[in-house]
């Protein structure tokens, strides 16, 4: 029983989580932009809520993306596909579709794009984390 009750606690809760990692993220996200360039591919994807997500176009670059919200399905998706005209994803224009197994995919628009600081967001979470036991 004991054990069951510490992974419970282990696993938290997601929402509280998701709070905590967006405000992280917005801490170490730079001022509005209007778009940026896109080529169809980025590297990975990280939900933060239901209203926002870092789409990660390289290890080293990382975009945080506002939705006009709430966009349920978010949270739940397995992929994101982002829209993009002539190569460039533009904030209140283009649109982040949650692909999630058995719901259909409602796109939602972008409402605001931030550039993250990328190895400051590393710092900062180096800092955070506990140092390893010798």
């Amino acid at each position: 029983m004991l054990a069951i009750t510490l992974l419970a606690a282990c696993a938290g809760n997601p929402v509280r989580r998701d709070e905590q990692d967006l405000a992280l993220y917005r801490q170490h996200a730079g001022a509005p932009v209007d778009s940026f360039s896109y080529l169809g591919r980025f590297d990975s994807w990280t939900p933060l809520g239901d209203e926002s997500l870092v789409l990660w176009v390289s290890p080293s670059r990382a975009w945080l993306l506002d939705v006009d919200g709430p966009c349920n399905e978010l949270p739940f998706a397995h992929a994101v596909k982002v829209s993009a005209s002539t190569g460039r994803v533009h904030a209140r224009f283009d649109y982040v579709t949650p692909l999630a197994t058995g719901i259909r995919a409602l796109p939602c628009r972008i409402r605001e794009i931030r550039p993250v600081d990328v190895p400051a967001l590393r710092e900062a979470r180096r800092r955070m984390d506990p140092e390893p036991s010798p």
